[in-house]
């Protein structure tokens, strides 16, 4: 480092001496004005690059000596280094609900206050359901009415007997088109036959049904036993004016009687008053009772049958779209029925969550318009609360499930709270060429904080207790530092006092929090080790060297 000497008296005679000497004298040059001035200007500009020069950049050239007040001195020690990931965020309940009626009326019940603890499940608000109620009424008729117009055609599609009997004649025949109305097939029974007969109503108040009758056929004068089935209670007034009263008399066909045959009968010794033709059991034209071809006929003429036997079938195209949209109508309704039953269920409100309620909008005896009347009542579930914080892309790597994070809050000064990394999202957001991905992070012990606070999270990635370290700004590059020589500092030790006693020592690096970074070779517990006084122009590069977990 240079000095600069005050001059003495004798210096300054000497130099006065040296002036009274002659001298030989230069011409003088004349230059232009402009030129003058940009003489003085190139001379100002080589000053200030040669200070420049040997201020700043010639320290800092290898072999240079490094100018007091450059650095300070720190000493080599032991610390707990926490390498974490920051970010800020607002927390929230772990879960909330909003209470929003589906239904209209008026509230019957609302059991509930704000600052009540609810469980999943517990009835919250009961409206009247009387419309709903008589809407499930109306869907259930209409499902009755749907399901019995399909039965019925599915029934008549098929054509059956009536009663049992005989064949008489079939009318149709496979191919045929039919509609409701059409006859299809005629059948009679003839093994009984039944007779009204006329007695004296004096005579017919002795007679009973079930009494045995003899039964005489007209014209063979053939003798058949029957039996009395019913008296008429009614008289009537016969042939000469006598009074009468009807008996009907049962009697098996031997085979050849037909209803073109009348007979006589007596009860005992009780005889009638006239004779009777004989009636059929049964005697019926079964007609069509819907529209459609006729694509199997299942019986011929003389076919015995039984009542509900299959006589023929309906069907073709026609018949089956029928079909088809009678199903399609009663599957219809019972969505309806459906619907309308659901529809009930959302006049009784249940607690979707266990929570806290919040707020409590509507009360007893309100009327609310579907969803039109905004939130019921507001619940949160205040057992944990969340925070949601975005990550960088570069720091994604290093933030797993489970990890602690500390959290801190301006409206809770002093206090720290303690978090758990819950879960990391893939599902990134990138702006303007940077992607964030959201981390959810739950806090159980949540103390004085509310829900809505911002506060300040650092995700702990890792730690190192107890690491041997030094300020990463010590670090030069090549990992290189400065140690203190014997002479280089104070004998404080606190300031340099000779820059140019020092030793430029290689040491291994570990990891570090960004300030400090861990030296794991080169460097004991308690050396000194010299800190560039960093300067807005080179504080960022102060470090370089560290590496950062």
């Amino acid at each position: 480092m240079e000095t600069t000497q005050t001059p003495t008296r004798e210096t300054t005679a000497q130099l006065a001496q040296a002036d009274q000497k002659p001298k030989r004298k230069l011409p003088a040059l004349h230059l232009p004005p402009k030129r003058k001035k940009w003489v003085r200007r190139i001379a100002i500009l080589a000053a200030v690059s040669l200070g420049a020069y040997w201020f700043l950049i010639r320290p800092g050239q290898g072999g240079g000596v490094p100018a007091m007040g450059q650095y300070t001195p720190d000493t080599v020690q032991r610390r707990d280094l926490t390498v974490g990931v920051s970010g800020t965020g607002t927390v929230t309940p772990i879960d909330s609900y909003y209470l929003k009626p589906l239904v209209t009326g008026e509230v019957l019940e609302a059991p509930f206050e704000v600052g009540d603890r609810v469980e999943k499940g517990q009835l919250l608000y009961r409206l009247d359901a009387k419309d709903a109620e008589m809407s499930i009424q109306q869907a259930e008729l209409s499902v009755r009415q749907a399901q019995k117009s399909y039965d019925d055609l599915a029934s008549n599609l098929t054509v059956r007997a009536g009663g049992a009997g005989v064949v008489q004649q079939v009318l149709v025949q496979k191919g045929d088109l039919v509609s409701p109305g059409t006859p299809i097939a005629e059948i009679a029974d003839t093994s009984t036959l039944t007779a009204v007969l006329p007695f004296h109503s004096a005579d017919a108040q002795n007679i009973r049904a079930g009494q045995s009758a003899q039964v005489t056929v007209a014209g063979t004068m053939e003798a058949l036993t029957g039996t009395v089935e019913s008296v008429s209670s009614a008289e009537l007034v016969g042939a000469g004016g006598a009074l009468i009263r009807n008996v009907k008399i049962r009697v098996n066909n031997p085979g050849a009687l037909t209803a073109a045959n009348s007979a006589t009968a007596t009860v005992g010794d009780i005889a009638c008053a006239g004779s009777a033709s004989f009636e059929e059991a049964l005697r019926q034209t079964v007609v069509a009772q819907a529209s459609g071809e006729v694509v199997a006929v299942n019986v011929t003429a003389g076919s015995k049958v039984s009542g509900g036997s299959a006589l023929a079938t309906l069907g073709g195209t026609a018949a089956q779209s029928s079909l088809e949209d009678l199903s399609i109508a009663l599957e219809n309704a019972k969505l309806s029925l459906q619907r309308a039953q659901d529809s009930l269920e959302n006049y009784t409100i249940t607690a979707p969550i266990s929570g806290t309620v919040i707020e409590k909008n509507i009360k007893a005896g309100d009327n609310v318009n579907n969803i039109e009347s905004g939130s019921l009542a507001v619940i949160y579930d205040l057992s944990y609360l969340k925070l949601e914080m975005n990550i960088s892309e570069l720091d994604l790597s290093k933030i797993q499930e489970g990890q602690t994070v500390d959290i801190t809050a301006d409206a809770i000064p002093g206090q720290v709270f303690q978090g758990k990394v819950d879960r990391v999202s893939i599902n990134g957001t990138t702006t303007n060429g940077f992607t964030t991905y959201p981390a959810t992070i739950l806090l159980e012990d949540y103390g004085g904080l509310n829900p809505g606070m911002n506060v300040s999270a650092d995700i702990i990635v890792e730690q190192v207790k107890n690491a041997l370290s030094i300020p990463a700004a010590a670090v030069q590059r090549g990992d290189t530092v400065l140690v203190p020589l014997e002479g280089c500092l104070s004998p404080d030790g606190t300031t340099v006092v000779d820059p140019t006693k020092t030793e430029e020592r290689t040491v291994t690096l570990g990891g570090g929090d960004g300030t400090y970074v861990e030296i794991t070779s080169g460097l004991s517990e308690g050396e000194t080790v010299l800190v560039p006084a960093q300067t807005g122009m080179d504080a960022g590069a102060a470090g370089s060297g560290a590496v950062v977990y």
